[in-house]
């Protein structure tokens, strides 16, 4: 199953209410997030934070762990004890993308989390200052090829969306453009504001209110098809390099052995949040797409992507520093 028919039969399942697990939860609930506030991991945390704590009966509460493109938090999660009290609103990042480009992490998303619910669908965009004079993808390509290795690109992290769209940019119009990570979305933003980077894939939660002012402006979005949200802008494939997607994400997980019950009972608490029409148009409203699913379609997509992106890190080159 490709992406696309996932996340399409994702959002044609049923709302269903949460069924109580014996005892689950007694004590308060801890979501970790991998980045800095600010970001749209951190929206989508801090929005359905006080929804599952009216469903849950207990107090849901939100920790930003930054550091280590995500890796932090992600190990912290790993390591927790499999109760349920201890969850992660996880990324491509460090979900998929950092174990191939770190190589020695000390836990593996695929064996060590459990899948709870995809959380949604986290449209990035191709930004740069205003003060730059490209206005098209090519013109981009041109300025690096003229200039190899000045020209550079910020991301919310190293192992982000970010990060590889740029790196895939890197290796299919063969240019050399250097990446300077940031801890978050919500750091890097100022950065790219200020035009001390080039460019970024950047969300477009962050970038399309910039854009609307005159402070940044939009070029393409990675993602194979244009993104619903915002059609006006064309995609990186359109642009004159075919096949390029990159598109971002975000999932809730939980600790491996996750008992059965309770995994029922977060998935169902989750995915009936995710499913509230006025979340939906709230998310909309941020240009974030929610697309909630069942814990195997959540562990099925987290397997494809992460045998997706293994050999575009390899093949660019790309290290965690």
């Amino acid at each position: 199953m490709n992406r696309r028919t996932l996340l399409a039969s994702a959002l044609a399942l049923p709302l269903a209410a949460p069924a109580l697990a014996q005892g689950f939860p007694s004590r308060p609930i801890r979501i970790l997030v991998g980045f800095a506030a600010g970001g749209s991991t951190d929206v989508f945390a801090r929005s359905m934070a006080p929804r599952l704590q009216a469903l849950l009966g207990q107090p849901v509460v939100v920790e930003n762990r930054p550091g280590a493109g995500g890796n932090i938090a992600t190990e912290a999660t790993a390591r927790s004890a499999p109760d349920g009290y201890t969850l992660l609103l996880g990324t491509i990042g460090p979900l998929a993308i950092n174990p191939t480009l770190y190589g020695n992490l000390p836990f593996d998303p695929l064996t060590d989390l459990t899948a709870i619910t995809l959380v949604g669908e986290v449209p990035n965009v191709l930004a740069v200052p205003a003060d730059r004079p490209w206005r098209s993808v090519a013109e981009i390509i041109a300025a690096a090829r003229a200039r190899p290795g000045t020209l550079n690109f910020g991301s919310s992290g190293v192992g982000s969306a970010g990060h590889v769209a740029g790196e895939q940019l890197n290796l299919m119009a063969n240019i050399q453009t250097t990446h300077v990570p940031f801890r978050g979305g919500g750091a890097l933003m100022p950065e790219l504001l200020a035009g001390r980077v080039d460019f970024a894939f950047t969300t477009a939660l962050n970038a399309i209110p910039q854009a609307e002012a005159g402070r940044l402006r939009v070029l393409a979005v990675p993602n194979a098809t244009r993104v619903s949200l915002i059609p006006e802008v064309p995609t990186v494939a359109e642009s004159g390099l075919p096949g390029f997607d990159g598109m971002d994400w975000a999932a809730l997980m939980g600790p491996r052995n996750l008992p059965a019950p309770i995994l029922a009972q977060l998935n169902q608490a989750a995915t009936a949040v995710l499913r509230e029409p006025e979340l939906v148009q709230n998310m909309a409203g941020r240009r974030l797409v929610l697309m909630p699913t069942t814990p195997e379609e959540a562990s099925a997509f987290l397997r494809a992507e992460t045998a997706r992106w293994a050999p575009v890190i390899r093949a660019s080159g790309a290290r965690p520093d």
